[in-house]
Order: C-alpha cells, then structure tokens, then sequence
C-alpha cells in the first residue's frame, strides 16, 4: 500500500494515513483504507485498531484538486467507495481509537467519527468538523447520523449547516473529541487507551460496541443508494462546478 501504513502490535494494529503533506484522500487512499480494514477485522490476531495521521494532519479532507478532475465514471466509484468505506468503518466490530494528530476537516472528521473513543493534539491552528455545506459538497444522511450521535441532534444541525469547523476546545466541549493532549503524546495516549479496551471480554466489548451503534447504523444498507445519485448529480451542478473551479485554483496557488 502507499498511502496507508500498518504497524502491527502485539494484539492490536496502528493504521496511519500517509499521503503528502496534508493526508488529503484521493480515491486510491479510499481504496487501501478499505483493503485495510477488511484485513484488519478479519484477522483474529488483531484484537483492535488505531487510526492516526502524521504530524499536523491526521487528514485535510478530500483532495479536491484531484477529484476535480475526474470524470463522471471515476466521481460515481469515489463517492461510491468513499461512503462504503465510511459504512465499513462505522461497522468495525472491533475497539477502534482515532488518534488525531492534527487537522481533520471534512473527509478527516468522516474518519475520526467512526472511532470508539478520540483523542486531538492540542493547538490553536487545529480544527476538525464537517463544513461541506461551506464547500459546496453534499453530505449524506449517514454522515448526519453519525455526527449526531457525539455531538446530539441540535448541535449537530446548527454545526452542519453552518458549515462550522471547530476548534480544539469546542471539540472537547461538544463531545466530537474525548481527549485534547500535546501531539507526542497523541499516540500513546491512544495505546493506552487501547490497552483498557482490550482488557474487556472481547464479545461483550463487541456486543456492547453494537448496541450502543444501532440507532446510527441502522438504514445504512439503504440510504446510501439515494445519497449516491444526489451527490453525483449536485457535483455536476453547473454552479456548484463553477464554485469548485474557483476553490480549486485557490488551492493551486498556495
């Protein structure tokens, strides 16, 4: 793989995100995350994952200035994968932790959502969230969900819409983050974390895991065909590809 490294631990796994200097996801980044996974939960050997980035960015997002360049076909794969991978993650049946380690906006929250418990580097200039609304991108009612069920409905309605990226401190408060430490510290914090979930009986963990997802996972088998096509056909949209051109040359010229 190339832009997903696995470290293997005595009974648990660390996932890193390592494409450039941003970590922003591309559809071939989609694609090993989701290899990655279906590995990682069908080896019995490994009792649990740790999802982390590199220094500053655990993910920017979608990489935008590549997906803007695909065609109809290759948009219709990646938003395909890109929410199979989402649905996969979500569903993970094992203790999963996102060490955030930096900037995680958009396509990085969609990640770090997905983990049991998540712990952010601290700083001013981090943020995370779900601001597609503000960049033109059609959210799913599976991302909805999911956002909704750390940070409750009210709260995630007034962020969503607003296209809102938070801060650190608003993250910890608003419950989208359960742990703020320096980022050296990230990573281990999220081992031991690790650790204290391994130590639980491993079908009570899952069973438990389950019960306490089933509101956010169920309707997942069949919202994601609507959302699809919606999506794909926003993406085209001769206004929101107008605005797409513009952000992508603004990115191009820093």
């Amino acid at each position: 793989m190339q832009t997903v490294h696995i470290e293997r631990k005595q009974n648990y796994a660390i996932v890193q995100l390592n494409r450039g200097k941003v970590n922003a996801i591309n559809h071939q980044m989609t694609k090993e995350i989701r290899t990655a996974f279906a590995n990682l939960e069908s080896d019995d050997t490994v009792k649990g994952v740790i999802v982390t980035g590199i220094p500053h960015f655990f993910s920017a997002g979608l990489d935008v200035i590549e997906l803007y360049s695909y065609d109809e076909q290759q948009m219709k794969e990646f938003f395909n994968d890109f929410g199979g991978m989402y649905i996969q993650l979500a569903k993970f049946t094992k203790p999963l932790v996102s060490a955030i380690t930096g900037h995680s906006p958009a396509g990085g929250c969609v990640i770090a959502i997905t983990g049991d418990y998540r712990i952010m580097a601290e700083g001013e200039k981090y943020t995370i969230g779900l601001n597609e609304v503000a960049v033109n991108i059609q959210i799913s009612s599976n991302l909805i969900r999911g956002y909704a069920f750390w940070l409750g409905e009210g709260l995630a309605s007034q962020y969503l819409l607003d296209g809102k990226l938070l801060n650190v401190d608003e993250a910890l408060a608003s419950g989208l983050v359960n742990e703020v430490c320096p980022l050296e510290e990230v990573l281990p914090k999220a081992e031991a974390k690790m650790q204290q979930y391994l130590r639980a009986d491993e079908e009570i963990f899952k069973n438990t895991k389950y019960k306490l997802r089933k509101p956010w996972l169920e309707g997942m088998e069949t919202d994601p065909k609507i959302d699809l096509e919606q999506a794909i056909a926003l993406w085209w949209k001769p206004e929101i590809r107008a605005k797409m051109k513009a952000f992508v040359e603004s990115l191009q010229k820093r």
